[in-house]
């Protein structure tokens, strides 16, 4: 009696969410699209662009960290300027790779996902069919995405810099605390105003670019036409890649010119 009385009422609403006479209650039609378009959560989405690509970034962050710290205290014994070797660390390692490499990370992982599965839609026409169901799909199903992808590249460069800068006091001054006196006092030099200003705006451009870019792109997608799916998000990815060039370029005349 249940079940029929679901199927009645489906139908007196329009079959927004009815079930077919003969199937099973849990074989239902397509539900209305103001639940298919509910936003997903934002905490999930860090699950799926920082969490779950954490190991990985770890190894890559500690190995490129102790590769730089390698060649800079080789080559500034070689030519004579070992005082300045941890200096020199904590400038390119901490304040300009770190950042470029964990949003390049960032959108490999997650930037080309976010702009497949939004093609994806696009393709399927559900972006414009939440449209007319007077739905708000770009609320629903961008803003988590961007937020969560903003999120990811932020906690991940503090992380991967807080593990370039322990590394960098373990390389030079081993696992005692002998040195934290003269490390304080490099890294208060280092990370300046100026420089902790510039840090933290390349990397909210960072988190942007990586967020937005390839998510814009995606609404490209023509509905029907798969073919126009892998233009649309190999040039997501193309332009995310010249957009965090530019930002690293920009940063760097700005800081040094």
């Amino acid at each position: 009696m249940a079940f029929a009385g679901e199927y009645i009422s489906g139908l007196a609403a329009g079959g927004g969410c009815c079930v077919l006479p003969a199937s099973p209650p849990w074989r239902r039609c397509r539900p209305p699209p103001t639940d298919r378009w509910r936003a997903p959560s934002r905490w999930r989405q860090i699950h799926l662009t920082a969490w779950k690509i954490l190991p990985g970034y770890l190894a890559a962050a500690t190995l490129l960290s102790l590769l730089l710290i390698e060649v800079v205290v080789v080559s500034a014994r070689r030519y004579g300027v070992a005082q300045y070797s941890l200096e020199l660390v904590l400038r390119v390692l901490v304040l300009e790779l770190v950042p470029l490499v964990t949003a390049l990370f960032v959108a490999l992982r997650s930037g080309a996902a976010i702009g497949a599965e939004i093609a994806m839609m696009s393709y399927r026409g559900e972006l414009d069919d939440a449209q007319e169901a007077d739905a708000s799909p770009l609320h629903a199903e961008l803003v988590p995405r961007i937020a969560g992808a903003a999120l990811s590249v932020a906690s991940l460069t503090t992380l991967g810099c807080v593990i370039s800068v322990w590394l960098s006091y373990v390389v030079f001054y081993g696992f005692t605390p002998a040195g934290l006196t003269e490390f304080t006092r490099i890294i208060s030099n280092v990370f300046d105003g100026i420089e902790l200003t510039a840090f933290g705006l390349k990397c909210l451009l960072f988190g942007l670019a990586v967020a937005i870019v390839p998510a814009a792109t995606a609404l490209e997608a023509e509905r029907g036409e798969i073919k126009s799916l892998p233009a649309v998000v190999l040039g997501g990815l193309v332009k995310l890649f010249f957009v965090i060039l530019v930002v690293e370029a920009a940063t760097l005349v700005v800081k040094y010119a």
